[in-house]
């Protein structure tokens, strides 16, 4: 069942939709096997140049991304460069025309304040047009609501949602949430993983840690 690692459009005649994986060269995006991206309005195939904004080289940041996500038509990923430095008394970004004002051009990277870089979880749903901004950590199994606005972290299985975007509520109980984090089920070999959708799907996460137990 298992498919290559090459594999970009996993349902037949479906050109909307694909595995992130196989079509990312920058190397500073890495993403976890299955994440899938839908664009109904861009060729999903251009994620890494539609998708992923400001991320420059100079500032060395990564996007990160999980096993298992479920990215929505038109979710944007604003790297480091994205922000203005607020430590200066202007905002405005002098060091980027480092030769109209006589500066040095290795200080090109201090016109932006740096956040670090973008991490997110396995098993996260990513709704339409939801941004994602730089530093922010995104827990496993979360959900990020519609347009929402992300500027601080998401803690896992949280429902967020807004702008910026607040916790909503949590999926499930902290000692659900805690026994989830414990199974890591997406970190199942595929044939593994194929006996335990029975489980996943029905939402029963004690009949979930006993079909991993029976089958390591």
């Amino acid at each position: 069942m298992a498919l290559s690692e090459n594999t970009v459009y996993p349902r037949t005649g479906d050109k909307q939709t694909i595995y992130l994986q196989p079509v990312i060269t920058n190397p500073r995006i890495i993403v976890g096997a299955y994440t899938m991206y839908n664009d109904f309005v861009h060729d999903p195939v251009q994620f890494e140049q539609n998708n992923v904004l400001y991320h420059y080289p100079v500032n060395g940041d990564k996007l990160v991304i999980g096993k298992f996500c479920s990215i929505a038509c038109g979710a944007k990923f604003l790297m480091g460069s994205a922000n203005h430095t607020l430590t200066s008394l202007s905002t405005y970004p002098f060091p980027l025309f480092f030769e109209q004002w006589g500066l040095e051009k290795r200080e090109v990277a201090s016109a932006w304040d740096k956040k670090g870089d973008i991490i997110i979880g396995n098993d996260v749903w990513i709704g339409y047009e939801a941004v994602i901004t730089a530093g922010v950590t995104i827990g496993n199994g979360a959900i990020i609501g519609t347009r929402a606005v992300i500027t601080r972290d998401v803690p896992p299985y949280a429902i967020v949602g807004g702008v910026p975007a607040k916790i909503i509520r949590k999926r499930y109980s902290e000692e659900m949430i805690q026994q989830l984090e414990r199974l890591r089920w997406w970190d199942l070999p595929d044939s593994q993983l194929a006996e335990c959708l029975g489980e996943i799907r029905s939402g029963d996460v004690q009949a979930l840690a006993r079909k991993i137990n029976a089958i390591k």
